[in-house]
């Protein structure tokens, strides 16, 4: 079982967008039910867009752009939740990665706006926010565009692979679910591309089954409160995640750490594509599994090259 817990602030990012005060909306109602103290984070660059060609435009200094975002999305938790909600910003200058890495140190949440709806903009917006992900320390919800809790029916889903990958992605599907009230479903695909060429001996759902125990084992005994419904199937599990998002509050993935997370297509799928917010978790490689990975590397054999 993980032993990670973090108790700390809900922080969220404060872009300007459209839809930037929804997602600050959605963060706050994170905060609120975890009794947590919410931070408006807002990242600007120290140089500003003015163009010579337009002398009488007269740019807005960075920092004072920063500034008149998070008070206004200051105002708009004030007209949400009232004074009881513990609130601070931060208006730092740096690149997005590292300000929201920075802000994450201590977190128990980060909330981020995906940026596009489809398409491969919204695929370079997964990345980004798969990006942060990796680097935070802690889970990263990612709201999708439009997203309304009103739609909301089910409750929590988590996709696993049977990995330690999924070990965190588990355990923050429980908590949720758990403080939420709400079911939790979890998936599992045994999906095989042309699966006319591969011989199936008609056990897979045995072996997903016996995947899926190995995995819960422990936090059903933990969280008895939360009913768990076990869904198994054969369809690519970015498109059953997808299916379920229509009517979920929440699903959870695991996602690798480090810098350049570019081998988690799942996650960066993932993201892109379901219709309710995503949490991406990323799990912590522990000493053994790095050890354990290194030797199933097989050793490099000695190759005999020609000459002329």
């Amino acid at each position: 079982m993980s032993s990670w817990t973090r108790t700390g602030p809900v922080v969220v990012e404060v872009d300007g967008s459209a839809d930037g005060l929804r997602v600050v909306g959605y963060a706050g109602e994170v905060a609120v039910r975890a009794g947590a103290e919410l931070v408006l984070v807002a990242a600007y660059h120290g140089y500003s867009s003015y163009s010579a060609m337009v002398p009488v435009y007269a740019p807005q200094v960075p920092a004072d752009g920063a500034e008149e975002m998070l008070g206004e999305a200051v105002g708009f938790v004030r007209r949400q939740f009232g004074e009881e909600l513990k609130v601070s910003t931060v208006a730092r200058e740096g690149s997005r990665l590292k300000v929201l890495q920075r802000a994450a140190r201590d977190a128990r949440v980060v909330v981020v706006a995906r940026e596009h709806a489809s398409g491969p903009a919204g695929i370079v917006s997964a990345q980004g926010n798969l990006a942060v992900a990796g680097r935070a320390g802690c889970p990263v919800i990612v709201v999708a565009p439009g997203w309304r809790p009103a739609a909301a029916e089910y409750g929590v889903v988590v996709g696993i692979d049977g990995t330690p990958l999924s070990l965190e992605a588990v355990e923050f599907a429980f908590r949720t679910a758990a403080d939420r009230g709400r079911e939790l479903t979890v998936v599992h695909s045994h999906h095989v591309p042309y699966r006319r060429l591969v011989a199936d001996d008609g056990t897979w759902q045995e072996r997903a089954a016996l995947t899926v125990s190995e995995t819960l084992a422990g936090w059903d005994e933990e969280y008895p409160q939360v009913k768990v419904t076990r869904l198994l199937t054969t369809r690519p599990v970015v498109a059953t995640l997808a299916r379920e998002s229509q009517h979920a509050d929440l699903v959870v993935v695991g996602a690798h750490t480090g810098p350049l997370p570019i081998g988690d297509p799942v996650a960066r799928r993932t993201i892109a594509e379901m219709t309710c917010p995503v949490a991406i978790v990323a799990h912590h490689v522990t000493p053994a599994e790095r050890d354990r990975r290194r030797r199933e590397i097989p050793a490099p054999s000695d190759i005999i090259a020609t000459t002329y």
